[in-house]
């Protein structure tokens, strides 16, 4: 009797920690917003104990990709002189910036993807992560 094979998952977040760059994170955290907002992104910010969240998401692209409850998660935390951006794809929360502390940290920020998720995360990814990168210097 042939077994059919689920899907393949992987953990979609990429890590990037940065030291010795005396970055304002509060600016960081505005400039990646707006450069999601010009890129046609709706995006929602929430400050948590762990760090700021902030999420995006273009409708029709996830539409046709991947389940539109989902979203495009980054967290910036740490200090200015050595802080962690984590980026992938995460479960969209209405109201972020209102939600309760408790729930953010209860809920996963970043998902578990199917293969073909993998393919525009990867690539959305590249964009996000390379912009950041010369965001911070």
């Amino acid at each position: 009797m042939a077994q059919t094979k689920k899907p393949e998952k992987m953990m979609s977040e990429k890590v990037l920690h940065f030291t010795g760059k005396n970055t304002d994170l509060n600016k960081l955290t505005q400039k990646i917003v707006s450069g999601l907002n010009s890129e046609g992104y709706k995006t929602q910010v929430a400050n948590t104990p762990a760090g700021t969240v902030i999420q995006a998401k273009k409708a029709g692209v996830l539409r046709d990709i991947i389940t539109a409850d989902r979203c495009f998660t980054i967290m910036i935390s740490g200090q200015p002189n050595d802080f962690t951006v984590h980026v992938g794809i995460g479960r969209w929360i209405e109201n972020i910036a209102i939600a309760a502390a408790e729930t953010l940290l209860l809920t996963w920020l970043f998902l578990v993807v199917d293969i073909p998720e993998m393919a525009w995360t990867t690539e959305v990814e590249k964009t996000i992560v390379r912009e950041i990168t010369q965001a911070v210097g």
